[in-house]
């Protein structure tokens, strides 16, 4: 079970908040403090997720991938073998909703799920990697240290 996994009423205006507060922390206090500040909510906001990935069990980052993507109603596809994990997100629900507001995306924006998700894999036997494809729509992947790409 998921330690968080919000089950009332969905406000997207989240986004709006997240948007412009990791855009003031970057122009502030400058790219480095916003990576480890992200860094840092991956390891301790989402713990019991990296914990588990240390006894080598992806359980659980898989359900919160699913859960709060599929909340969103976010166009993804996810793809699980034993040593990778695949999410293609193919529109960004933040960044859709950050449109519907009339609000610039933030040059950060995808910072935060980069750097939250290698913390979720620190000090674990997995590594993550985020790669672009285009306004919103990007490949988050979680594979085995060690593993080549095939």
């Amino acid at each position: 079970m998921l330690r968080y996994q919000e089950n009332n009423e969905l406000h997207r205006d989240f986004h709006g908040t997240t948007n412009m507060t990791i855009e003031y922390i970057a122009r502030k206090y400058g790219a480095d403090a916003l990576k480890e500040i992200l860094r840092r909510t991956g390891r301790e906001v989402y713990r019991s997720i990296r914990e588990k990935l240390a006894k080598g069990d992806a359980s659980e980052l898989l359900e919160h991938l699913n859960w709060f993507y599929f909340r969103e109603g976010a166009p993804y596809q996810l793809t699980v073998s034993a040593d990778e994990i695949k999410m293609e997100v193919f529109e960004c629900p933040a960044h859709k909703h950050l449109k519907t507001l009339g609000l610039p995306v933030s040059e950060y924006n995808c910072l935060q799920t980069s750097e939250v998700n290698a913390g979720m894999c620190e000090n674990t036997p997995w590594e993550s990697s985020v790669e672009i494809l285009g306004p919103g729509h990007c490949v988050q992947t979680f594979r085995r240290k060690g593993e080549v790409e095939k």
